[in-house]
């Protein structure tokens, strides 16, 4: 891989983690949050989303295909990321490591959503509704899984909001990227607390 092509795909990587990839996650955790109405405003809201012409289009083009560049990319830049030890700050390296760690738990996570939610109603011709969401976070062991996997995601992309201004040169000078680390945690909070109140509002 030229150097040149390497850059563009990195900056494209970065791109793509923000937009459409984070205002994805954003929309799914809004949808999601109609639960908290109860289950005939989640349903509603999902038959809503669903009826639209236009949905499976957006799915594909600026959900699926940025996704699985950002994922598989993402899996290959981690496979050949060496140590960065010396690099950056104890707390800035071990960002650096949960960051790779989290994008395989996330990837991982989110085939396997995408293969229940999707691929798999395709052949059974489930609906995906509050009744049936509520059947797996009844489970523990689905309910655990989608604990760690939507920290893992939330974690990921707070963390890779940090590494995007960074690498794109927004945040200038030690002072800068100070504040904007106090935000990007405080996000991580927020979208956590409310991701596992939502999650627990199906159960």
């Amino acid at each position: 891989m030229s150097v040149q092509y390497h850059y563009i795909a990195r900056r494209l990587h970065s791109l793509s983690g923000l937009i459409p990839v984070g205002v994805f996650l954003l929309v799914h955790l809004f949808i999601n949050s109609f639960v908290l109405k109860g289950p005939e405003a989640y349903n509603q809201a999902v038959e809503l989303l669903n009826s639209s012409a236009v949905t499976p289009w957006l799915e594909v083009f600026l959900i699926g295909i940025p996704i699985a560049y950002h994922g598989f990319y993402g899996l290959w830049v981690t496979y050949v990321s060496k140590t960065n030890m010396f690099r950056y700050q104890y707390f800035r390296n071990w960002m650096f490591y949960l960051q790779r760690i989290t994008a395989v738990i996330t990837l991982i996570f989110v085939l396997w959503h995408v293969y229940v939610l999707r691929i798999a109603r395709i052949f059974t011709g489930t609906e995906m509704t509050y009744d049936i969401f509520h059947q797996w976070a009844s489970n523990p062991n689905y309910f655990v899984i989608y604990i760690i996997g939507f920290l893992a995601a939330i974690f990921h992309f707070a963390n890779g909001l940090w590494a995007f201004a960074f690498s794109w040169g927004i945040t200038i000078g030690p002072e800068s990227r100070k504040i904007w680390t106090y935000i990007c945690v405080l996000i991580f909070v927020v979208l956590g607390i409310a991701g596992i109140n939502i999650l627990t509002a199906f159960k």
